[in-house]
């Protein structure tokens, strides 16, 4: 009977490994299959650019796989039976049994336990709900008002994208942090504000949310803000899919793995980009960022070919070279960093920045290339 792969999720780790997988394998007797709840991959980079109203391709999966072994199954993965080996779907087959896992299901928004975020907050975490705040930004009137909270990358690229595609609106970026753009030199980070400033973004600093209303939001010092939609951005939280199976799993729910991308509690199983408790170079834990998650699916794909082919693998590095953000389609920042993600002194800005940062996401994905078609999202 053939060894059964089965890879969960069709992100950026996802899909890079199972494809990986399919070429190093191509001659062992192992099934491949891989279990997605869409059809299409995603560039979830891009979906602050789908909620400022721009179009995206689309990149079905069954043409992005078409030349491999792997066999894709469209479902939604509602738990998983870690001593019977097996995967619950919510459509047929129903369920699908495994002899090795790579769990890769991504992330999801993190509304921080704050009253009424759940409820009335949109973001830019998935396709569904980019989409429904790019019908809502395109109903507003001329002045109307979104808040953006949190002022990491997605709070930066949304706000600026959304003041750079609608002049007519007004953005409030609000942060906890006493300014915007940690983490970058000092001449990086000036730029951040002053593309924030010519894009007429409103920044409130400092400023922590206790409460999101349908109409606004109130914060922690007693103030409260009319808007006509908040975007929040404050972070992401892997799903409970591993903890509720009772693999070993850290606070925010991502699968702790070992240096080979292992979990550690049960070795039939590895982990991935955002759902995986990785350590970089350096020994801090790896960011949820499409950074992190090919080097581990090409990683993962390595490790699990030697292991079926009776070798020991060493251990996969994760580490860095840039940050890019994104201020509108025409700006940006590049910061380049150490393997450990300190920023390094060199930082590219503006339209260069601009154009190295769409360099870098069309290669994550062969933009252009067999899989990638011309016709946009719809809004559906």
């Amino acid at each position: 009977m053939s060894h059964r792969l089965v890879v969960v999720g069709a992100g950026y780790a996802g899909l890079s490994a199972a494809k990986r997988l399919a070429r190093k394998l191509r001659r062992s007797d192992v099934t491949i299959t891989l279990v997605n709840a869409s059809d299409r991959f995603v560039e979830r980079v891009r979906l602050h650019q789908l909620a400022a109203g721009q179009h995206l391709a689309t990149l079905p999966l069954r043409q992005r796989l078409a030349g491999t072994s792997v066999q894709l199954v469209v479902a939604r993965v509602t738990a998983i039976d870690a001593t019977a080996r097996t995967l619950c779907l919510d459509v047929a087959p129903g369920a699908i049994g495994y002899d090795t896992l790579v769990y890769a299901a991504g992330s999801r928004a993190w509304f921080d336990g704050v009253p009424g975020a759940a409820e009335h907050a949109y973001t830019v975490a998935d396709l569904a709900r980019a989409t429904r705040l790019r019908r809502r930004v395109a109903e507003m009137a001329s002045g109307g008002t979104v808040a953006v909270v949190g002022a990491g990358l997605t709070g930066l690229e949304t706000a600026s994208e959304l003041a750079s595609s609608h002049p007519e609106l007004r953005i409030r970026l609000f942060t906890g942090g006493d300014d915007v753009g940690a983490g970058l030199v000092p001449r990086a980070q000036n730029h951040v504000r002053r593309a924030l400033d010519r894009l007429g973004v409103s920044v409130h600093p400092g400023t922590v949310v206790a409460a999101v209303r349908q109409d606004g939001l109130d914060t922690m010092d007693g103030a409260s803000f009319a808007a006509d939609a908040v975007v929040w951005t404050t972070g992401f939280r892997a799903p409970e899919l591993a903890r509720t199976a009772g693999f070993a799993t850290d606070e925010n729910g991502r699968m702790l793995i070992d240096a080979t991308l292992r979990s550690v509690s049960h070795p039939e199983v590895y982990a991935v980009g955002d759902a995986a408790a990785g350590i970089a170079v350096g020994g801090a834990p790896s960011r949820m960022s499409c950074q992190a998650a090919l080097p581990m699916g090409r990683g993962v794909a390595d490790v699990v070919a030697a292991r079926l082919s009776g070798r020991e693998p060493g251990p996969v590095r994760i580490g860095y070279a840039f940050t890019n953000i994104s201020l509108g389609r025409r700006d940006g920042v590049v910061q380049f960093t150490h393997p450990d993600d300190r920023p390094r002194r060199l930082a590219l800005t503006g339209r260069t920045a601009a154009a190295y940062k769409e360099a870098v996401v069309r290669s994550t994905v062969g933009f252009g290339a067999r899989g990638a078609s011309s016709r946009p999202e719809q809004d559906s």
